[in-house]
């Protein structure tokens, strides 16, 4: 059992290597996509791919499972339409560190939806996890630049990105509390992605009609490399993973190892798009992996 358990925490942790390497990806190819529109390529790809593997699945779910896993997918699409909205009318910093602040409220929704409140150590953890993302998702080059920026006037983009951090954490919690049962989670794994691909494709045309965004895709050789790592790697992989492993720690804690995130996204950034790494960012990855290391050690959660 403790072997699994390692098993799932290691998978965990390379779930959020996978996604650290998205961020450098993405940024290159959206110089073909607009971003919703690259978004929804993503799922439909991922889906289209599942779709000979899992497609037996789902005549085996219940009508319950269906309700729990279309709960799984809305949460997940509200995650990126807010987050990209945001990015629009927001800066890059207040964005990384408001998404980074789902560390705090995961354990908020533990607490009222599973009673279940998180050890001191993990309390302890999530404060430290949290100076790490404000140190982390900051290009300012001192404490004074950092928090100007992060208390700048907030903007309906800021609200968004908050947005995205609430659902996230509910994303995490939620899944505990399903995946408790018999689920199986190869269905709950594609019926939500078949989900956030069906309203990603409905939200272009809303972006567009809003004048949000303008619709723009380019089929470039750097777009199908995006869009092949996002979709097999990013979403068909981390998902299937993330289902089947994270009811083997509490959301407390994988919150935590999905806080390593920026760590590994700035690492990325540093090799494919040249991006420097601050004293602040070193700084922070020190707290941010400080706080993983004192929740695997000292919390029995």
């Amino acid at each position: 059992m403790k072997h699994y358990k390692a098993l799932a925490q290691a998978g965990l942790f390379l779930n959020t290597l996978i996604w650290g390497g998205t961020f450098a990806i993405i940024k290159k190819a959206l110089d073909d996509a607009s971003p919703m529109m690259f978004v929804s390529t993503r799922f439909l790809l991922a889906t289209l791919v599942m779709l000979p593997f899992f497609a037996a699945t789902l005549f085996k779910a219940s009508g319950k499972q269906y309700k729990q896993a279309t709960i799984l997918g809305v949460l997940m699409f509200i995650g990126y339409i807010t987050q990209t909205i945001g990015l629009m009318t927001t800066t890059a910093t207040k964005s990384a560190f408001l998404t980074g602040t789902f560390v705090v409220f995961t354990p908020i929704f533990q607490t009222i939806l599973e009673r279940r409140i998180p050890s001191p150590a993990n309390l302890l953890a999530i404060v430290l996890a949290t100076v790490g993302v404000i140190l982390l998702s900051s290009r300012g080059q001192s404490l004074y630049v950092i928090f100007h920026e992060l208390g700048s006037d907030f903007t309906f983009g800021d609200f968004l990105t908050l947005i995205c951090a609430v659902s996230y954490a509910l994303y995490i919690v939620y899944l505990d509390m399903i995946t408790d049962t018999a689920m199986d989670y190869k269905f709950l794994t594609y019926w939500q992605i078949i989900i956030t691909a069906g309203l990603s494709i409905l939200s272009v045309g809303l972006l567009h009609w809003s004048s949000l965004e303008t619709v723009r895709f380019t089929l470039s050789p750097l777009m199908i490399g995006a869009l092949l790592y996002t979709a097999l790697f990013a979403t068909i992989l981390t998902t299937s993973m993330q289902t089947k492993f994270q009811k083997e720690v509490s959301p407390v804690k994988a919150s935590l190892i999905f806080s390593m995130e920026p760590i590994f996204a700035a690492t990325f950034a540093f090799f494919i798009l040249q991006e420097s790494i601050s004293f602040f960012k070193f700084v922070g990855s020190g707290f941010i992996i400080s706080a993983v290391l004192l929740s695997e050690f000292y919390s029995k959660d």
